[in-house]
């Protein structure tokens, strides 16, 4: 597929005017054509003034239509899954095949929620009816329905640059939930953010839609973030990657004089706690796992089982082993970025200088950008006494934390920040240590998950990932899973209404046919 390097705002392919970039292969550490265009605040007010001029008659579609518009993205992005893939593999270093996988996680992703538009049980709709006897005072009729908050600004993530990127899970719910979306394309797979760019178009256009339903936006430096965070036609945010740059993000947007919602995913080490009846009866299957499961995606998945923390005792000495012989082994790969190495790299540094051993390295880098997988220990009170200790290492690097008792084991997990996602490996033994550790990890994550390890994640209706902060910046949400949607809506009360004046949706005769509660029932 011919690439062209421009912006997408709406309708228009609007070339370079602050400047261009090539994409990196970071297998090869060199330079991919063609130029990619920057741009500025001009083009940040270009596609935040459609996106405001579409959202009404968007907001205000069909859910037939909405839904069908879904549909046709899920259908372009499967048509282009090859190009994008391969695309995609040049300019991250990750196989095909997997960029395959994502490609069709993606698409599947907009077909789900074209279901829950369908559906339409995310409006949750609410109706009371109107009690005129009702005494001391009469109760007019109350009709409530959600609807979209307005235009939303989506910053792609570098890590998953198809599921999470340009056409990923939150321009979907976005878009399912009726707001007009503007991505702002990460600098590290400019060409594969096109592709998906275009698709998303190009189902603009085949559905009859306004232009500004839809924009695509890359920059250098930060200026370009900063300046769709503060336009004031931008009513949320999402955002995936650092905790600095999430919060610097957040600040700045109840800085604003209308603050509004950012929706981050920052930081976790997704701890794993092996309880002492299952490491007695199966540890080295549970070490081997964690390793393999960390070593996924070179190490730089949001879900990475990044510390693994278990009691010195029957089967703790297996565990080990079987860290120590997968991790040993563990081919050195490509880095997803210079940015992502160097922090790699820094990273390592600072475990060392905060006294945790290095027990094993997979084997040595032979390109300038590939991360070598690590494995590090330290014991309880090392780990509790040095909070850097329990800090993300974005990459092939984890931390074993092995300590004296159940009450150490617990002392540590009070210790930990918010997560995305928290494991026990327990058997019916482990039963009332499980029962003590449980509250712990509620108040600490999203997700908490048994006998598995975090990473893959289904898309559901039951998903959550999310947590507590840092993991995100509201931990009310997810950003995965069908109810991922409910970030982008807002309650509305129609009050005393004509019933032709209502929202269909809301009209006496269900004429849509969707589940409402009417007066409590």
């Amino acid at each position: 597929m011919e690439l062209t390097g421009n912006l997408i705002i709406g309708a228009s392919d609007v070339p370079a005017r602050r400047g261009t970039m090539k994409a990196l292969n970071p297998a090869s550490n060199q330079l991919i054509e063609p130029d990619f265009a920057f741009g500025g605040a001009l083009e940040v007010d270009k596609a935040a003034t459609l996106a405001d001029e579409a959202f009404d008659s968007y907001s205000h579609s069909s859910l037939a239509v909405r839904a069908a518009f879904l549909e046709r993205i899920a259908d372009n992005l499967d048509q282009v899954r090859e190009d994008l893939a391969a695309r995609a593999a040049l300019e991250t270093g990750l196989p095909e095949a997997q960029l395959q996988g994502e490609a069709s996680r993606a698409s599947t992703q907009f077909r789900q929620f074209a279901d829950v538009v369908r559906k339409g049980r995310f409006l949750q709709l609410s109706i009371d009816p109107a009690q005129p006897e009702r005494q001391p005072r009469p109760r007019m009729d109350h009709r409530l329905q959600k609807i979209a908050t307005g235009p939303v600004a989506i910053f792609g993530a570098s890590n998953f640059p198809i599921s999470y990127s340009v056409a990923g899970g939150d321009t979907a719910s976005a878009l399912a939930a009726g707001a007009t979306v503007v991505v702002k394309a990460h600098n590290a797979h400019p060409g594969a953010s096109e592709i998906m760019a275009r698709a998303v178009r190009k189902a603009v256009r085949e559905s009859g839609l306004h232009e500004g339903v839809f924009s695509m936006l890359r920059g250098s430096g930060n200026t370009i973030g900063e300046a769709l965070v503060d336009h004031p036609l931008i009513k949320a945010v999402t955002f995936t990657g650092s905790e600095a740059g999430g919060m610097a993000l957040y600040r700045r947007a109840q800085q604003r004089p209308d603050p509004i919602p950012v929706f981050t995913e920052m930081t976790s080490v997704n701890p794993t706690f092996i309880l002492p009846g299952a490491m007695a009866e199966r540890g080295g299957a549970i070490g081997d796992g964690f390793i393999e499961r960390m070593l996924a995606n070179v190490g730089q998945a949001c879900l990475k089982p990044a510390i693994l923390i278990a009691i010195d005792g029957a089967g703790f000495t297996s565990l080990r082993q079987a860290m120590l012989d997968r991790l040993g082994t563990a081919p050195a790969r490509t880095l997803l970025t210079p940015a992502i190495h160097a922090a790699y790299v820094s990273g390592l540094a600072e475990l060392i200088a905060v006294g945790a051993q290095r027990l094993a390295e997979g084997t040595a880098a032979k390109a300038d950008l590939d991360g070598r997988a690590t494995l590090f220990e330290v014991d309880g009170q090392e780990f509790l006494a040095e909070p850097r200790l329990a800090g993300e290492v974005f990459g092939p690097v984890a931390l074993l934390v092995k300590v004296g008792d159940s009450d150490e084991m617990l002392a540590v997990a009070r210790s930990l920040r918010g997560q995305l996602s928290a494991t026990m490996h327990l058997e019916d033994s482990d039963t009332m240590l499980a029962r003590r550790l449980l509250p712990i990890l509620e108040r600490r994550t999203g997700r908490i998950v048994v006998n598995a390890f975090a990473h893959p994640q289904e898309v559901s209706f039951a998903s959550v990932h999310g947590g507590p902060f840092p993991a995100t910046s509201d931990s009310r949400f997810t950003s995965v899973g069908m109810t991922a949607i409910e970030r982008f809506l807002r309650p509305v009360c129609y009050q005393g209404f004509p019933d032709e004046l209502l929202p269909e949706a809301l009209r006496e005769a269900n004429p849509l046919h969707l589940p409402r509660i009417v007066d409590g029932q």
